[in-house]
């Protein structure tokens, strides 16, 4: 059964309603047509209670927008949509790109701070974020009652002389949900040991982050990246209006999962319209150890990003140098699965803190 507009229906029932599934969920692929974002391929999905996102094929398969009844869930740059013809590596000039949205992925060989490993100068949180898809399938179908809408393609890093690691990325959801699955499988398709390093970057904005807005976790330790951060550590989980000249601040969480395994966190903004609002991720702790926190409060630049990983934010060469940065051998393959949905109404934040609390 699918719940549509408060009310329940099987398949019979709701094609008696409808022409084509797509007046209530669907999927819709397309090519932008100017500016930096010119002949980048993408695909909005809506699922029929409001919420709707879009992916970006040519860009990582990345999410760069998301929204549930006309509120969006996600900050987003000023940069907007960039073909990764315009990828800049160098240094910091991964941000010349960077749209935000509610994901970007950061990886594969490497990602965190600038730095040079072995001889090698790595720039910003890696390649495969401009990697556009191959392979790509897009598939709505009803298994029974159940409308499920799937999208998947492949992603590749690879250099002649180096690294073949391939990304295997199916995104789906369904009719009548307000939430999204990420199934990833990375795979070294090569022949030497590689340099493995992945962080879901998601980050949330106005009107989940606004004055008052709070982040709920279940972190038994947080450490702060550096002297910054420790201005005002106690109050890494509140969230203020815009700041003028604020300095980004990142904290590293050491979460507690549950019974399953799961580490559930969410933003949540309970003074919205009376009317609590935000979302939540759910992730399995033993695929993604860390939990990186990055609190930016400034203006334009407004946003707080929850991001698991298999890795700190510190670049390649410190994790080599501490004895944690992680490798694929030749022919290793490694899962990893997310959920991400919407909390809309005090009702579902007091359910969702109460299973944190539980934790």
């Amino acid at each position: 059964m699918a719940r549509v507009f408060g009310k329940d229906y099987n398949k019979g029932e709701l094609m008696r309603l409808i022409g084509d599934v797509s007046q209530v969920a669907g999927m819709k692929e397309y090519e932008l047509l100017e500016g930096k974002g010119r002949g980048v391929k993408a695909v909005d999905i809506w699922t029929g209670t409001g919420f709707s996102f879009t992916v970006i094929l040519d860009r990582g398969m990345d999410i760069s927008q998301a929204s549930y009844c006309g509120k969006s869930l996600c900050w987003r740059s000023c940069t907007g949509e960039v073909h990764p013809h315009f990828f800049e590596p160098e240094g910091l000039r991964w941000l010349r790109s960077f749209f935000g949205g509610l994901l970007t992925t950061c990886g594969l060989t490497y990602c965190g701070a600038p730095c040079e490993d072995e001889g090698e100068k790595l720039g910003l949180h890696g390649r495969i974020s401009h990697t556009p898809a191959e392979g790509v399938s897009i598939e709505k179908k009803w298994e029974g009652d159940k409308y499920e809408l799937s999208l998947s393609g492949l992603l590749r890093e690879s250099v002649v002389f180096g690294e073949n690691i391939v990304l295997r990325r199916k995104i789906r959801t369904r009719l009548g949900e307000s939430r999204l699955w990420i199934y990833d499988l990375v795979e070294n398709e090569g022949f030497e040991r590689t340099p493995f390093m992945l962080l879901y970057h998601i980050n949330g904005g106005f009107p989940v982050v606004a004055e008052g807005s709070r982040l709920i976790s279940p972190s038994l330790e947080i450490t702060p990246r550096d002297d910054e951060a420790r201005k005002g550590k106690e109050d890494y989980y509140k969230f203020s209006a815009p700041i003028p000249g604020f300095k980004e601040k990142v904290y590293y969480h050491k979460m507690k999962e549950d019974s399953s395994g799961l580490v559930q966190a969410a933003l949540v903004n309970e003074n919205l319209e009376g009317n609590g609002f935000g979302f939540y991720i759910k992730y399995k702790k033993e695929q993604l150890p860390e939990f990186v926190q990055w609190k930016m409060m400034g203006e334009g630049t407004y946003t707080v990003g929850v991001e698991p990983g298999n890795c700190t934010a510190e670049g390649r060469e410190k994790l080599r140098k501490e004895g944690t940065l992680e490798f694929l051998e030749p022919g290793e393959k490694k899962e990893f699965e997310l959920e991400i949905g919407v909390l809309s109404g005090q009702e579902a934040i007091d359910r969702f803190k109460a299973e944190v609390k539980a934790i």
